[in-house]
């Protein structure tokens, strides 16, 4: 759930079947100011993403009913460029190719450093949004 004006802050959905994850994310994003979003499987990331404005999707590869790339390549079906963060604990050069031909953002491996998430998560805010909150004039 939602519960203020997602356009109003940098919104990032998570999605990872570990709740752990989610509580440990959200407790270090939302002091910033970042809301978060999650999602605890593949198919609820894509419903989040169809219904949900959100400004970066970080998602795992292997997720319960749909993985992350299935999940991406199902959003650039529907003609949605959100970024998206692929974390995987398989890298391979054959998963790096395929993410990229989908145009993903950025692919980390699992277990994955905070603080390299939170590295890219300030670069799609820069790239994307000109580093500046969503919602600044």
């Amino acid at each position: 759930m939602v519960d203020v004006e997602p356009l109003n802050r940098f919104t990032v959905l998570l999605a990872n079947e570990q709740e752990g994850w989610h509580q440990t994310m959200r407790g270090l994003l939302q002091p910033q100011g970042v809301l978060t979003v999650c999602a605890r499987s593949g198919r609820e990331a894509l419903e989040l993403l169809e219904t949900t404005p959100v400004h970066v999707a970080v998602l795992d590869a292997q997720m319960p009913q749909l993985g992350g790339l299935q999940v991406i390549r199902l959003l650039r079906e529907l003609h949605k460029a959100t970024p998206a963060i692929l974390l995987t604990s398989h890298l391979t050069n054959h998963l790096l190719q395929e993410a990229l031909g989908m145009q993903v953002f950025s692919v980390l491996s699992k277990p994955v450093d905070v603080n390299v998430l939170l590295d890219a998560l300030a670069r799609v805010l820069r790239r994307y949004h000109e580093n500046r909150w969503p919602g600044e004039g």
